[in-house]
């Protein structure tokens, strides 16, 4: 596999291309799902069939190689096959953000190099995790600022806890989003996207990171989300950022909970195999999750059928 040594940094997104930096970013994104065949081979035409479905709807682009695309599953040269399909199947219009999950400095800036030779327009970076003890703040800013200095593309932080063990301070988000390639931040975490919001500006934006709570985040500043219901459902997903939009609190606190609802049938008990078993339910092709996780039984899946039956979804 050949790899790229990253050394120009990125060109920023200044301020006065803060409505540039808006308009890719405020929106739904669909936290892509990987699908795997029944030899868990990656799905190359599958992914791209869903991605061409996506692209007929008004989601704004996609994550891929996120947790719903079971990045940490994947070798380095399937990372950039599923880049590539996105990137060569999606409408041109749309944004794709790459997701780095690495415990190594290097790693990070290498990957960054190679997903933006793929087309990536954005890299979204997961702390390091694997020695969360020794993650203090300022080894955490260094990691974070070193990496955004020799991106060829601008970087999202990425606050997820319950995938790397650790969580990023408001402190430390303040720090890096002063930054010029650190534009935003996806934050997934149960410790409250509010303590984020304060930092929304025209050149740093907060994304949610769960259907669940997309609504209360754009009514107090944020500009969208990455949210797995997305792979499923992306017009339930507009729907419900639609009301964020309009600050429309009538129908949108209503929505939120009917959307929280089905969120937590299908994420809350079975992660990224309930996201695949929705996908196929919904008519998209989810496939298989890649060993050790394991697809839903015939029960389980009965049991998403006749919700989304009672949804009015299927």
């Amino acid at each position: 596999m050949q790899v790229l040594h990253v050394t120009q940094p990125a060109t920023p997104l200044t301020p006065s291309g803060g409505d540039q930096l808006r308009s890719r970013m405020a929106g739904v994104f669909v936290p892509i799902s990987t699908p795997f065949s029944d030899d868990e081979e990656v799905d190359y035409g599958a992914l791209a069939f869903n991605v061409e479905r996506y692209s007929d709807t008004r989601v704004l682009g996609y994550l891929a190689l996120g947790s719903n695309g079971e990045n940490r599953s994947l070798t380095e040269d399937e990372k950039f096959g599923v880049l590539e399909c996105i990137v060569r199947h999606k409408r041109p219009d749309q944004v794709v953000m790459a997701g780095a999950t690495y415990d190594a400095q290097r790693d990070t800036a290498l990957f960054l190099g190679r997903a933006a030779d793929c087309g990536a327009d954005f890299g979204l970076i997961l702390s390091p995790g694997y020695f969360r003890k020794l993650m203090t703040e300022e080894v955490l800013f260094r990691y974070f600022a070193a990496v955004a200095e020799t991106s060829p593309i601008p970087l999202l932080l990425y606050n997820a806890p319950a995938f790397c063990g650790v969580t990023l301070s408001p402190a430390l988000v303040q720090r890096l989003a002063g930054h010029p390639n650190v534009v935003g931040m996806k934050d997934s975490a149960a410790s409250g996207i509010e303590n984020f919001l304060p930092f929304e500006s025209e050149k740093f934006h907060v994304l949610a990171g769960s259907a669940n709570f997309l609504f209360a985040a754009m009514m107090g500043g944020s500009i969208g989300g990455t949210v797995s219901l997305a792979n499923s459902f992306p017009e339930v997903a507009l729907q419900l950022f639609r009301y964020g939009q309009a600050r429309d609190e009538e129908r949108g606190v209503a929505f939120q909970q009917r959307v929280t609802r089905i969120n937590q049938a299908i994420s809350g008990p079975f992660g990224p195999s309930g996201v695949k078993a929705a996908m196929n339910l919904a008519g998209f092709r989810g496939g298989i999750p890649r060993r050790p996780l394991l697809p839903l039984d015939s029960a389980q899946v009965e049991q998403l059928r006749l919700l989304f039956v009672k949804e009015g979804l299927i």
